[in-house]
């Protein structure tokens, strides 16, 4: 006759067999990780309590407008005036070794740069809105990376690297400071693209699973259909649900007790809680009609170019006046959105119109509200675009050399750090790679990145890895 076969967990078989030794060993490794770790222990209550920075802080939020597919910073926020003179030449420069495609001679930008502001610095009309914000940017057009694949590249300015899966910079955000907000995730991420690293450009990785950030629909979603998926149950009634998460909740409370602290099975009680909080929060959060006439019309909703864009970025800041510490918008579709390797002039000009007016819209909204002294915007692609044709009318890939900005949060308005070389290939001056942009990012909100590691395979980990600058010369 068979005998029964009893299903044991690994812990419980360390318990039961050889005396007891690998239990013993085992609890010895988790001790040791729960002291390198304490506010991730079990009893140190809600993982997402604010936390208070490493030293004071110039921003207290973080919203990244993300442009994906690699807008054009020679047609965007930096003019070059050899390559209008040069147009059609060939490059008086080196190509780099590896390049995404076959490039051609110079090639000028279709459109004109004016100076806006006080500081006078310079727009192209692509963006006329954003143009009228100039005294609030800080342009950065020294960024450079190391990949010149959206894949890679897109895994580079979410995570650090672009060969492993490694914690997403809101991850890092929102495991350094926490949130202000126990009713809403720390990280929201509106929109976001499936393609390129997918869920690994907000995912949490190693760190604990309160880290990972929400998505709120995806890129092929229309931004008025958004949703976080199962926001209501209309099955269980509110106090129905409480009694059976407290029945949970002590079941592997019991459980913890017996086999010492899982991270894992932790952050999904925790997530639990969230979940059951969200339903009567997130909604509201979400509600745009709540809102004004001349806001939503400043944002740009109701017109069909930047309907979509704008109820993006009205949400954020609606989450971001809620206490979400960290919260990305895409602008993307099924098209690559602003990756014109052909069609320059009309990718761009699309992409551009219906992105312009929303971002101008959200910062005029955030400085009339006094969140944008200490709200850190960011903007910008992956990569940049060669000043160089693909084919007629295109350009190829560039992660030698781009601009991003940054605007509030204590950076300096009106201002451009580090440049490119006169046609605009590679960064030259105040060059800032990946890691350096994300070191200032974390500097801005207090954080220093070299301090803010967690210890996973016998290894501290950093955003940063072994490298990172902070620009001081942007700290206003």
């Amino acid at each position: 006759m068979a005998s029964e076969t009893t299903l044991q967990t690994r812990r419980a078989l360390l318990k039961t067999s050889a005396i007891g030794f690998g239990h013993l060993a085992f609890s010895a490794l988790v001790g040791a990780e729960a002291n390198a770790e304490p506010s991730q222990s079990a009893g140190s209550g809600d993982p997402l309590a604010p936390k208070p920075p490493h030293f004071p802080a110039r921003a207290r939020r973080i919203v990244f407008l993300f442009m994906k597919g690699g807008p054009s910073h020679v047609d965007t926020f930096d003019p070059k005036p050899l390559l209008e003179r040069d147009h059609g030449k060939a490059p008086p420069f080196e190509l780099p070794k590896i390049t995404f495609a076959k490039q051609g001679n110079l090639l000028k930008s279709p459109w004109k740069f004016q100076r806006y502001g006080e500081s006078g610095l310079p727009v192209s009309e692509l963006f006329p809105h954003v143009g009228r914000c100039a005294d609030e940017l800080c342009v950065l057009r020294s960024v450079h990376g190391t990949n010149p694949a959206h894949g890679g590249a897109l895994l580079k300015l979410h995570t650090g690297t672009d060969q492993f899966v490694r914690p997403s910079l809101g991850s890092w955000v929102t495991y350094g400071l926490g949130t202000e907000n126990q009713n809403l995730p720390a990280f929201i991420t509106i929109c976001p693209t499936l393609a390129h690293g997918g869920v690994n450009n907000w995912g949490a990785s190693f760190l604990p699973a309160y880290c990972q950030g929400t998505p709120i629909g995806n890129a092929s979603t229309p931004a008025a259909q958004a949703a976080v998926k199962h926001i209501r149950n209309d099955r269980i009634a509110p106090d129905a649900q409480r009694r059976q998460l407290e029945l949970i909740a002590a079941m592997n409370r019991d459980r913890l007790a017996g086999d010492g602290f899982d991270q894992a099975l932790d952050g999904r009680l925790n997530s639990f809680e969230l979940a059951y909080r969200m339903q009567a929060v997130m909604p509201e959060a979400q509600d745009l009609s709540r809102e004004t006439e001349a806001t939503r019309s400043l944002y740009g909703i109701g017109d069909p170019i930047t309907d979509d864009f704008g109820r993006q970025c009205l949400m954020a800041r609606r989450f971001l006046e809620r206490g979400v510490r960290f919260v990305q918008v895409t602008h993307s579709d099924s098209e690559v959105q602003w990756d014109q390797h052909s069609d320059l002039y009309q990718g761009h000009a699309k992409n551009a119109a219906e992105v312009d007016k929303p971002i101008a819209g959200f910062l005029q909204d955030l400085k009339s509200r006094g969140l944008l002294r200490d709200t850190l915007v960011l903007w910008g692609g992956e990569f940049g675009r060669t000043p160089t044709a693909q084919g007629s009318n295109g350009r190829d890939h560039n992660p030698y050399g781009f601009t991003m900005w940054m605007a509030g949060g204590g950076v300096k308005g009106g201002f451009a750090y580090g440049a490119t070389d006169d046609y605009g290939y590679f960064a030259v001056e105040d060059k800032m790679h990946v890691h350096d942009l994300h070191a200032t990012i974390l500097h801005l909100l207090g954080l220093d990145h070299q301090r803010l590691t967690f210890r996973y395979a016998g290894r501290d980990f950093r955003l940063t890895d072994v490298s990172g600058h902070v620009a001081k010369g942007i700290l206003a």
